[in-house]
């Protein structure tokens, strides 16, 4: 026994001394030509080794190669493939006896790789048939049980050291390059859990990634694997948590947190920047549960945080048509749309009180819609507040559909100012210029807040009812304003007209027009005021208006120029001899004395059609003094202070015919 021990110490000590030895008596750099002729004649490309090539078989086989390129095809603009400085292989040498792979170190230090794309669509990755050698190609090896086979791969100290790779696309003239890239991988057997990190620089940022896949094998065999990544950089963090499925169609399922401090920064850094002039797309968050089922994405119980808004709800995203569709069901706080179409919002015209400032007017500021053209959408809102210029939207919800570029909005529910209201928009981006449509259905609407925002007109107060349709198409805004085309009609209640007082107008001709200064302060009061009108070419005409006070009655004539924000207006107001407002009659009789409005918003003027009201008065003198019998000042019934719809107080006697000569300037008798 002792002889048997002796002998078989002497086997391994013989063994572990040829182990050694034979490295030092083979020759390596002899075969380095051979290795290379055998790479040509596989691949068609040139493969050499410049460096020292070593090897030792104990206590681990290790393999270390140093300088090694490999050539690129002929019509490549880059003479390598790739090269690399060291590569370095370290087996164990126990394992390899048994049929398993145990890779103690497989460290890649200064990889640089090139792929590439000609203008014809030849990738430099696809090889030619490799030369016949008479060889039989080996069988793939299955992830079955087979000793030496995948299934029984150990990794250890696995590194790649400072690599670049580099990305030419000649077809459509792009050039990209990852560079110091740094990554670790262990994997103790494709069973237990796999560990990968690194990190990479591109386009000057430094991106930080981690992977962690809970069964290989099973990832490996198309089955569901527990998967953890991330990928952290500057402009953008991502995070994912769940499973996936590599079979013939990508599923995943898990928890997704995405981190973008801008989305304008993450569009430059990836080369594509955002041309919009909007101030929007800034930062990006976005929590939920991700289902991928190969081409289409959903997103459920996710938290949507842009800018200003924040959102929940569930998307979906199907990327199989010619353009990426999205379906979504969404709760919205707030949205402010100004911060994506670009251009300006509009501009109030100056208060009266501030008539010698410049009025701006409209914006030529294009507003940029081309992004509808990017996708199609089905879209169900519920949302708290919207802004579009300086038009403010309460609560609503809306029904979106967008296609081909052409956006749909129902407002099956409006919540605007004070008022309520029904409506529907249509864009259309698909074409140049672009076109809207809108029609609304409003109902206690508050006018002044209203109109001040829409249109910058400041001068009417009351609760506003009506319909409302438009159409227009342009770039910009004032081209929008001067292509608008529409009609609608409208009754305002219980409000006034600012800046002018009808009623004192028609009890003082001769004084009522001459104070600027008194006008500012001045309303006209109303319990009805209601009419019809079209728009073309942004020039909105009403021949209709009627306006019902106590004791004054208004009728109405003229457009208003929106493009120069500007009126062309008649009015006639009436003093009458009733306190009816809200369904009184218009032709209640009484004294007309026709105003003529004109000029623009921030400065109009108001005059009276003294010819006019001369020519009523010729025709019929009897009818004129009877219209003021006790309501001008000192009339039977009147007094000298008038209320701000032109109702008098007080009380006295004059001569109705001396009374009217005041009227116009003249003397009484």
């Amino acid at each position: 026994m002792k002889k048997l021990l002796i002998g078989l110490s002497a086997v391994v000590v013989l063994a572990i001394v040829a182990l050694i030895a034979i490295p030092l008596l083979v020759p390596i750099a002899a075969y380095k030509d051979k290795i290379a002729a055998e790479v040509r004649d596989a691949t068609g490309r040139d493969f050499t080794i410049a460096g020292d090539v070593s090897l030792s078989l104990f206590p681990s086989v290790a393999v270390v190669v140093e300088k090694v390129k490999f050539g690129n095809a002929p019509w490549s603009s880059v003479k390598e493939m790739a090269s690399l400085r060291q590569l370095k292989i370290e087996v164990r040498l126990l394992p390899l006896l048994t049929g398993e792979i145990a890779i103690d170190s497989f460290v890649l230090v200064d990889p640089s790789i090139v792929l590439e794309v000609d203008r014809q669509g030849r990738k430099n990755w696809e090889f030619g048939a490799p030369a016949a050698t008479g060889v039989t190609a080996a069988k793939p090896v299955s992830g079955g049980g087979a000793k030496g086979g995948l299934s029984d791969l150990k990794l250890g100290d696995i590194r790649i050291t400072n690599g670049t790779v580099t990305y030419i696309d000649a077809k459509a003239g792009t050039r990209e390059e990852i560079k110091n890239v740094n990554v670790t991988v262990a994997l103790a057997n494709l069973d237990s859990p796999l560990k990968a990190a690194g990190e990479v620089a591109w386009k000057g940022e430094t991106v930080s990634l981690k992977l962690d896949v809970a069964a290989p094998r099973k990832l490996i065999e198309g089955a569901a694997s527990g998967v953890k990544t991330s990928l952290s950089a500057k402009p953008v963090t991502l995070a994912f948590d769940g499973t996936v499925a590599s079979a013939a169609v990508l599923k995943v399922e898990g928890s997704v947190d995405l981190k973008v401090p801008s989305i304008r920064a993450l569009a430059a850094w990836t080369g594509n920047p955002v041309t919009s002039k909007g101030q929007g797309l800034g930062p990006l968050a976005v929590k939920g549960k991700l289902g991928v089922n190969g081409p289409r994405l959903a997103f459920t119980g996710a938290e949507f945080e842009l800018d200003q808004t924040k959102a929940r709800g569930d998307v979906e995203f199907d990327s199989t048509g010619p353009r990426p569709a999205i379906k979504a069901k969404l709760d919205v706080d707030k949205l402010d749309l100004n911060l994506y179409v670009g251009g300006e919002p509009a501009k109030p015209a100056p208060a009266a009180s501030a008539a010698a400032k410049k009025d701006e007017g409209w914006s030529d500021e294009p507003i940029d819609l081309s992004g509808l053209k990017a996708v199609d959408a089905d879209v169900s809102l519920s949302l708290g507040a919207l802004q579009f210029q300086q038009i403010k939207i309460g609560k609503s919800a809306v029904a979106v559909t967008l296609k081909s570029g052409r956006l749909n909005a129902a407002l099956t529910e409006l919540a605007l100012y004070q008022g309520r209201g029904t409506g529907r928009i249509v864009v259309d981006a698909s074409r140049a210029p672009t076109a809207i449509e809108a029609a609304f259905d409003l109902k206690d609407v508050q006018a002044n807040p209203l109109l001040t925002d829409a249109v910058g007109f400041d001068r009417l107060e009351g609760g506003m009812g009506g319909t409302v349709q438009f159409a227009t198409a342009g770039a910009s805004q004032r081209v929008l304003i001067g292509a608008l085309q529409g009609k609608g009609d409208l009754a305002f209640k219980n409000g006034a007209i600012r800046g002018v007082n009808l009623g004192a107008m028609v009890r003082n001709v001769g004084t009522a027009f001459t104070d600027p200064a008194a006008r500012a302060a001045q309303k006209t009061d109303f319990a009805e005021l209601s009419g019809t009108f079209t728009v073309a070419s942004g020039i909105l005409k009403n021949t209709d208006l009627t306006l019902l006070s106590p004791l004054l009655r208004v009728a109405g004539a003229g457009t208003i120029d929106l493009p120069k924000q500007a009126m062309n207006y008649r009015v006639e107001p009436k003093l009458a001899m009733t306190t009816e407002g809200q369904g009184g009659k218009q032709e209640a009789a009484g004294l007309t004395v026709p105003v003529i409005v004109e000029g623009p918003w921030s400065n109009l003027s108001f005059k009276p059609d003294l010819g006019a009201m001369v020519k009523d008065a010729i025709k019929d003198p009897a009818k004129a003094v009877e219209g003021v019998k006790g309501l001008l000042p000192g009339a039977a019934g009147a007094g000298a202070a008038t209320g701000s719809g032109g109702a008098p107080a007080g009380g006295g006697k004059t001569d109705p015919l001396g009374a009217v000569k005041g009227l116009f300037g003249g003397k009484k008798n």
